[in-house]
């Protein structure tokens, strides 16, 4: 029977929960900056159930000697006595199927090598310090090969969808790190541009695993946009001024940029836009599998 406990006055601080298992886990974890935390370390999961049962916590991280599957029942214990609990698995190994678990059972990040100091330092400072927890990603439909979901439009969720998504791309390192960006980059676009950014809305996002083929497509709720009258973006430039749209940006009094889908379109093999301009799918191919004949043309 689940106990579900009330959360305690006294800690009126952000307070944090380590499991430690190891010296790669002390040297990774002594490298946080303190931000005026309440940290606490646990030297196993059940010590850190036992721990989170006495006293809530903002948030949990796993240690990375741990197997996911170890950690996702962790993390279902501990959504039984504090449903609000945020938890971030680091692991040192999984599969799509332990993300998308991750994904179902709210866990607020999902960690598997490789992966940066900074990007997990990253991810605990928006967990701890962002006011949403884990009810911006929404599962709609889920297997190992295709996933659906629904991700509110503010840049926190868009950094967990990142991570996400990051972790089912098997891909080798550098294929999977510039489709992971060409992905950052299309969600961000959506977000911005197609939801304003607005939390009321919402980019609905679906990841595909054929045996050929890995795939993206993420739709927005804009009213979409047309390449021709998309002038302060590096995509519309004239091969013979590829920086014009600089000065449409600067006229316009728009930040530098504008090389999102330039760059996206460089690094995948695919990125297919829609008549309106508010869904786009993006595929890279593996091994063996035919690529696009024409890059240049696609989403025009």
């Amino acid at each position: 029977m689940s106990i579900a406990l009330q959360p305690s006055p006294i800690l009126s601080r952000r307070s944090l929960l380590v499991i430690v298992d190891g010296a790669l886990d002390s040297q990774f974890f002594s490298q946080l900056v303190n931000k005026g935390w309440l940290v606490e370390y646990a030297a196993s999961n059940s010590e850190a159930l036992n721990v989170v049962f006495q006293r809530p916590f903002d948030l949990v991280v796993t240690s990375s000697a741990t197997s996911a599957k170890t950690d996702l029942q962790l993390l279902q214990q501990i959504r039984a006595i504090r449903p609000h609990t945020r938890l971030i698995i680091l692991t040192n190994e999984g599969t799509t199927r332990d993300v998308v678990t991750a994904l179902k059972e709210h866990a607020f990040s999902y960690f598997s090598p490789p992966y940066s100091l900074e990007s997990v330092t990253r991810m605990i400072h928006l967990a701890m310090e962002h006011p949403t927890w884990d009810d911006g990603i929404e599962v709609l439909s889920a297997t190992g090969s295709w996933i659906r979901l629904l991700a509110r439009c503010d840049v926190a969720t868009a950094e967990r969808v990142h991570q996400f998504i990051s972790e089912m791309f098997d891909l080798p390192d550098e294929e999977r790190s510039e489709v992971a960006y060409a992905f950052r980059e299309m969600m961000m676009n959506a977000m911005r541009y197609g939801g304003g950014f607005n939390p009321d809305e919402n980019v609905e996002i679906s990841y595909l695993r054929t045996r050929r083929s890995v795939a993206c497509r993420i739709k927005d709720p804009g009213k979409g946009f047309s390449f021709d009258k998309l002038h302060h973006a590096a995509v519309s430039n004239p091969s013979a001024d590829p920086i014009l749209h600089m000065q449409v940006r600067e006229a316009e009094g728009l930040a530098p940029g504008g090389f999102g889908i330039l760059l996206s379109r460089q690094l995948v093999d695919e990125l297919i836009y829609n008549e309106q301009g508010n869904d786009v799918l993006m595929v890279k191919y593996l091994d063996g599998a035919p690529k696009s004949e024409s890059k240049a043309n696609a989403g025009n």
